[in-house]
Order: C-alpha cells, then sequence, then structure tokens
C-alpha cells in the first residue's frame, strides 16, 4: 500500500490579539499593524474569532484582531481560553498586545474627546476606569507585550509596534534615547536609566542657563567637569557591549533613559553624546529630548 504524497507543510499565520484599557491607543496601534500589512479587525465579537481563525479559514499570513471591553460578548475568561487554545495551535503564532495608560490620563482624553467610556453608563468617568481596570487585569499578566501610553506621542508607539511586529525578517535591535528631568518622574518605558545629577550644572552659569544641552557652550560646561570623561568611558563600557547580546536574545526594542535635576542641560548632552555611540556600532538609534522645553526658572 503507498501512501499518498505528503502536501507542503502549512505555514503558520502570524495573529495578534491587541486589547487593553478603553482610550490607551488600541485603535493606534491597529492602524499601525494594517500599514505593516496585517490584517486588522476591530471590535470582532467573541463567539466569531474561532470561526475566524479555524484552519483554511485564515486567508491573511498575518492579522491584528482587537478586543476589549466594547467588544459584544465580552468575557475574559472566555478571551483567556481562546487565546490559550490557540496559542496551542502549530499553525498560529498568536501573542497578545495589552495597551495601558494611567487613570488620570485616560480621565483627561475621554473628557477632551467628549467619548462615553464604555463601562461608565451614566457614572462618572473614573468609575469605569476602574471598574475596566479590575475587569481586564487578568490579561495584562499574559500579555507578550504591555505598552504603557501615558507619555507617549503617536509617533514612539507606532515605532515600537514596527520594532516588535515588523512582517519578514527580524530587524535588529533598535535603541531609544531619552533625556528627563528627575522632577517630573521617570520615563515609564525606561529599560535602564543613568542619573548624571553629580555632574557640573549649567544651570547655575547666568550665561548658560537659558540655553540647553544641544549648545556647544553648555557641552563644552559638561565636558569640563573633571569626572566626566571617566564617567563617560564607563557608561559606553557597560552599556555598548550588551546591544549585541540584546540582539542575539531577540529583543526588539531597548530604551536607555538620561536623567538630571531640570532636563535641559546635563542629560540632554549626555543623551546626545550616548545616542552617538550607538549609532556608530551600528544599531538604529534614535533621540527624544523629554522635558528640554521645561520652565527655565
Amino acid at each position: 500500500m503507498t501512501s499518498e504524497p505528503e502536501g507542503p507543510a502549512a505555514e503558520t499565520a502570524d495573529v495578534l490579539l491587541v486589547s487593553g484599557m478603553s482610550g490607551a491607543g488600541k485603535s493606534s496601534v491597529l492602524r499601525a499593524l494594517e500599514d505593516l500589512g496585517y490584517e486588522a479587525v476591530d471590535n470582532l465579537p467573541l463567539k466569531l474569532i474561532p470561526h475566524l481563525l479555524q484552519p483554511g479559514n485564515v486567508l491573511a499570513p498575518a492579522m491584528a484582531i482587537g478586543i476589549d471591553t466594547r467588544t459584544r460578548d465580552f468575557n475574559v475568561e472566555r478571551f483567556i481560553s481562546l487565546y490559550e487554545s490557540c496559542a496551542e495551535r502549530s499553525d498560529l503564532q498568536v501573542r497578545l498586545i495589552f495597551l495601558d495608560c494611567d487613570d488620570d490620563v485616560l480621565q483627561r482624553r475621554f473628557t477632551e474627546t467628549r467619548r462615553r467610556h464604555p463601562l461608565a453608563g451614566d457614572r462618572p468617568v473614573t468609575d469605569g476606569i476602574r471598574h475596566e481596570r479590575r475587569l481586564i487585569s487578568p490579561l495584562k499578566d499574559r500579555a507578550s507585550l504591555t505598552i504603557d501610553t501615558s507619555e507617549m506621542p503617536l509617533s514612539r508607539l507606532r515605532q515600537i509596534i514596527e520594532s516588535n511586529f515588523s512582517l519578514g525578517s527580524r530587524s535588529a535591535l533598535a535603541v531609544f534615547v531619552t533625556s528627563f528631568a528627575f522632577r517630573r518622574g521617570l520615563p515609564r518605558d525606561a529599560d535602564i536609566v543613568f542619573d548624571v545629577r553629580f555632574l557640573s550644572n549649567p544651570h547655575y552659569v547666568d550665561s548658560l542657563r537659558p540655553l540647553t544641552g544641544l549648545h556647544p557652550d553648555v557641552a563644552a560646561h559638561v565636558m569640563a567637569d573633571p569626572d566626566f570623561s571617566d564617567f563617560f568611558k564607563r557608561l559606553t563600557g557597560i552599556l555598548l557591549p550588551l546591544l549585541p547580546r540584546y540582539d542575539e536574545e531577540g529583543k526588539s526594542y531597548l530604551t536607555v533613559a538620561i536623567g538630571c535635576t531640570g532636563g535641559r542641560h546635563r542629560s540632554v548632552f549626555v543623551a546626545e553624546r550616548l545616542a552617538a555611540e550607538i549609532g556608530a556600532c551600528g544599531f538604529p538609534v534614535q533621540i527624544r529630548h523629554r522635558d528640554i522645553e521645561g520652565a527655565v526658572e
């Protein structure tokens, strides 16, 4: 008895389930994924998703499905069961993206847009936000990637999505360097934080106070600190050898934050120098100065 020849092995389809807090940016993420080539579906009833993902029904090589508390028949336990059953299939690579955001930022977004929170009904928006957070917290524990959008511009959100979920061959580790002011809090997305408040502060030099770390006079002042050269050599000596290791482990992006008191002088200059060193090592690098426009006191 001869056996039938085996057909070609079925390709694995990428399926991204996008969920999280209402107002945290799910629609923006779905649009970004659609631009990357994903077939995007939003607010599909849970009972229809198993049919959509049945073998033979997945027509696109990559799909993104938005699911949140607006979804008809939404149920956390059913969602988790669906996610876990799909994750066991060999023909699917299923990942869960969870979008989070501070409650006060969510409240402001709903107030500014005059949108009704899906769980607030006739109650205050804050009640709906608190209820939703309690309801969907089990999803955050199971997420492949959690993104906090509290202080994140849309361009940065799209960069994170592209770095993690671009189709085709995996891109090299993308590094984001950000300067910030400690008095305004740590950047929520920082992986590594360095404190440069020990360096000589240009703020106390009248001619330098109105300037920023992008100005050559400020740069010269910081570099004149007797401890700067040794510090920067040690900083790059620690960080740069880590980048290839992060890349080998499959990490898609790394955020390095450099902080000083006001976020205008020392941290800006050091962040610029560090980004240049990282770029010279061949890694894609982007830089952001979160608090450079802060008031000069």
